[in-house]
């Protein structure tokens, strides 16, 4: 387990400006005291001191609120502002409504024909010609506003389909989301890390350094992990194998129940997907589309360094992708790109849910699922290369989503700098006030000291190794069919962070910031973000090992030893068909490969040939309705070296046997050194008179045998040829 140090929060630290003051506090507070003071004066002569003071302490208490309070980093203007847009602004039930284009157009003509309208009736009250520009009351300007307020709404999201964050899906996969902000995904596959060597780990850690510090500040990344819950009843069904009344079916109901039990006991229930998605600013789709294409293929070579598989997601799989995370259920996805012209629907209609209810501050409703959105506070000072797995791994329907934001390396520095400054401040003016009150002045409180030295070593590896500095935002979003359920996985994920000695906080009154937030599209509206560098962000791996769980007529080879999932496979579809059975004595090899002969023979219609020198397999041959053949010197079965299957080109199929023969010599004279070099010449004039009554006769009677190749070899009048009949 790899282990990588993480630097300091250095957004706590606050430059002091006077009186050990910050900059936001001096303002506040002086607001405060201009308020407050002359009306207390103004008070004590009428109510009183005690009761001027109150109304001066009340009137203040707002301006020290501003100055003082801090939620998550955030002052207290942005969290009243997120709470008044929660609970009175922004509509609270949104249900599925679609708005079709060609009913939209026609609102554009009438709202352009109610404007016009108004516009003409102003220039027939003032100027004739209709080149003068009209000059319209304030009252038609606010009839004119009334007007477009009618047809274009009021900005806010009304339906399930305004919530989603996109304006435009275009088929390549690209998407516009507003404000010159053009993404676009990439599905990326597990590779075996955690079985992988340390060197290997290493590599593969300095390979995701490399793809971290190829983003500029212009790329904005986010991770998705979606992690959802499949029907396991269905996916027991596909372990059924129908009847074939061949007297094995009571042993194929039995493979079936074994094999459901394995399901219970596996996580194959989940589906764990990958993919990262990656946000630009262009002036237009064209030169997005350039730009993107780029990055696409820099990260793909990276992934493929790595040993990972990946693929840029078109339109529609992005779609699905944005389906599958508001649809946990496992609801099917039906889309065509056709439908779209021919009903006037949006891509958003074929993906919204049946409505999104935002009606508590620490949870939302998604269609028939509860949900609720958190943030992970990194308060440790080391991370691990298992924290990522860790959540993922938990038996519940969650998404991670990690957002990354490069800054500019000379803006990290000025930064850092800054702080280390700011850090100076401070320790002088506690050695300043050690010095009046006739202490040490080495003695300084503790925080000051450790975010001095911290900061000193992030200026040193900012500046003199391969690090950089990034802003990350990580996020979490549970699902869950009650209350009860989804508190229970939210406790149940939040123990995952706390044993990483971080902390897993709710996303108080910004529930719907933080759904925009963790679907794959590239947008991240939460403002609390965590300063880490390259090393840092990349100690959070996305791989964990690779599953096999094929369908079909895939056999069952065991459990995975990192995840516990079921090994599923078709070796016929694998890249590499082949295998070996390696292992301890007694560490099951033959118990291996009598399972899988047994899944062949009940599932498929193959035949399983066994070579069986120590007579082990005999018995399951006897049980499963075989044949064994005897093959010795002394038995009456053998095999017929001879033997071949017709075909369209014998000269072709001649000159093999031949080969084989010539080989065989080599092996009953002991080496090709003892092999006349007539013998091949001799044997390939001899195949074609053995084999001409079987080819004129194909009956099996008058198949050649080994013996009939030895009398033709005798008849030859070549004397280099007696060694080779000697030897046969």
């Amino acid at each position: 387990m790899a282990y990588v140090n993480v630097p300091k929060d250095l957004t706590k630290i606050k430059s002091k400006v006077l009186f050990n003051l910050t900059k936001r506090q001096l303002i506040c507070f002086g607001l405060a005291a201009l308020m407050g003071v002359p009306l207390f004066f103004l008070l004590k002569g009428g109510i009183g001191t005690t009761a001027a003071a109150m109304v001066m302490i009340v009137v203040m208490l707002p301006g020290f609120l501003f100055g003082v309070y801090e939620k998550n980093g955030q002052p207290l203007e942005v969290v009243g502002r997120q709470i008044i847009e929660s609970c009175f602004l922004r509509p609270k039930e949104r249900p599925y409504q679609t708005v079709n284009a060609y009913d939209a157009l026609v609102c554009q003509y009438q709202m352009e024909q109610e404007v016009k309208a108004i516009v003409e009736k102003s220039r027939q009250r003032g100027s004739k010609s209709m080149a003068d520009k009209p000059k319209l009351t304030r009252a038609e300007r606010k009839q004119i506003e009334a007007v477009i307020r009618k047809y274009r709404g009021d900005g806010k999201p009304h339906t399930a389909q305004d919530t989603i964050p996109y304006q435009i899906m275009y088929p390549d996969g690209i998407c516009y989301l507003g404000n010159r902000r053009y993404s676009q995904s990439i599905e990326f596959f597990d590779i075996n890390y955690l079985l992988a060597q340390p060197d290997d780990q290493t590599a593969i850690f300095e390979y995701l350094c490399d793809l971290y510090n190829y983003l500029d500040s212009s790329i904005h990344v986010q991770f998705t992990y979606p992690n959802r819950k499949s029907d396991r009843e269905q996916l027991a069904r596909s372990f059924e194998m129908p009847p074939c009344n061949d007297g094995l079916d009571p042993i194929r109901q039995e493979q079936t129940d074994i094999l459901k039990r394995q399901l219970a006991r596996g996580n194959n229930g989940s589906v764990k997907t990958k993919y990262i998605t990656y946000t630009i600013e262009a002036d237009n789709l064209k030169a997005a589309r350039a730009r993107l294409s780029r990055i696409s293929l820099d990260i793909q070579g990276y992934f493929k360094i790595m040993g990972a598989v990946s693929r840029v997601l078109d339109g529609k799989e992005r779609l699905e992708v944005l389906h599958g995370i508001m649809h946990p259920n496992g609801e099917r996805f039906n889309f065509d790109w056709k439908w779209l012209a021919a009903g006037g629907l949006s891509t958003k209609d074929f993906i919204a849910p049946s409505s999104f209810a935002f009606k508590n501050s620490r949870m939302f409703q998604m269609g028939g699922k509860l949900c609720a959105a958190s943030f992970l506070q990194i308060i440790t000072p080391e991370l691990t290369d298992r924290i990522l797995t860790d959540f993922l791994d938990t038996d519940s329907s969650l998404v991670v989503n990690v957002h990354i934001q490069a800054l500019e390396q000379t803006e990290a520095v000025k930064m850092v700098k800054r702080k280390i400054t700011d850090l100076d401040a401070m320790k002088i003016q506690e050695q300043k006030k050690a010095v009046r009150d006739g202490y040490d002045m080495d003695i300084l409180p503790s925080d000051l000291a450790t975010y001095g030295g911290a900061a000193k070593k992030l200026l040193q590896d900012l500046q003199s190794r391969n690090e950089r500095y990034f802003l990350l935002t990580f996020l979490v979003l549970n699902y869950g069919d009650t209350k009860r359920k989804l508190e229970n996985d939210v406790f149940r994920t939040a123990g995952v962070a706390q044993k990483h000695n971080c902390t897993l906080t709710r996303l108080d009154f910004q529930q719907e910031r933080g759904l925009v937030s963790s679907l794959p599209l590239g947008e991240n509206q939460i403002p609390i973000k965590r300063g880490m560098t390259t090393s840092a962000v990349a100690i959070i791996v996305p791989f964990v090992t690779q599953e096999l769980f094929q369908g079909g007529d895939s056999l069952y080879y065991g459990l995975n030893a990192q995840s516990g999932n079921m090994i599923m496979l078709d070796r016929r579809n694998a890249r590499s068909p082949n295998g070996l059975v390696f292992g301890t004595p007694g560490g099951g090899k033959s118990f291996s490969c009598k399972r899988e002969m047994v899944g062949v023979l009940l599932k498929t219609h193959d035949h399983v040939l066994v070579c069986d020198p120590e007579g082990e397999y005999r018995v399951l041959t006897r049980r499963l309705n075989g044949q064994t053949i005897m093959l010795s010197a002394d038995s009456h079965d053998y095999i017929n070296p001879m033997d071949i299957e017709l075909e369209e080109n014998m000269d072709d199929v001649l000159r093999l046997k031949s080969e084989l023969i010539l080989s065989f010599c080599e092996i009953v004279m002991d080496g090709k050194r003892n092999i006349p070099a007539e013998a091949n010449s001799v044997i390939d004039r001899c195949l074609p008179i053995i084999y001409e009554k079987y080819i004129k006769d194909p009956k099996p009677e008058n198949m050649p045998m080994l013996g009939d190749l030895y009398e033709c070899l005798k008849r030859q009048p070549e004397p280099q040829v007696r060694r080779i009949v000697t030897a046969l």
